[in-house]
């Protein structure tokens, strides 16, 4: 993990956000965000692995995130990786594609999600969500 005072406040803000989710097994969701940002390489991706779920699964907004002093580097990829439902799956990876940022923070999030052996049950629903994912990681690599 990359520290810095702006990964820092990222830390914070995704444990706040996320502190009473869990994922589909029960686990504490903020392992994930934190998984992901354990695999960026500079202040900047780390944040936005950190943050990457918290306007699409929380109440918070990218205003918010810039009132709290997050800069616009990190609000424009976040804006990229919130999904709007409106907007379908391919088209919103496509359009998140152009920025290298929200790429990579994209592919991680993928490969985690993609993970059957984090999945307590392995049905039918699992299988054709990952190879949505695989098929999202193929357009994105």
């Amino acid at each position: 993990m990359i520290y810095t005072p702006l990964t820092k406040k990222a830390l914070r803000l995704c444990f706040e956000a996320h502190k009473d989710q869990t994922d589909k097994t029960g686990i504490p969701y903020v392992f994930h965000p934190f998984h992901l940002a354990e695999q960026m390489t500079d202040e900047i991706s780390t944040v936005c692995a950190l943050l990457h779920d918290v306007v699409e699964d929380t109440d918070y907004t990218l205003e918010a995130l810039s009132d709290m002093g997050f800069p616009a580097e990190v609000t424009e990829v976040l804006a990229l990786l919130t999904h709007d439902p409106s907007v379908p799956y391919f088209d919103y990876v496509k359009a998140l594609s152009v920025n290298l940022i929200a790429k990579q923070v994209k592919l991680a999030d993928l490969a985690h999600n993609s993970d059957l052996s984090r999945m307590d049950e392995i049905d039918e629903w699992a299988i054709a969500r990952t190879e949505k994912y695989q098929k999202a990681i193929a357009m994105l690599s």
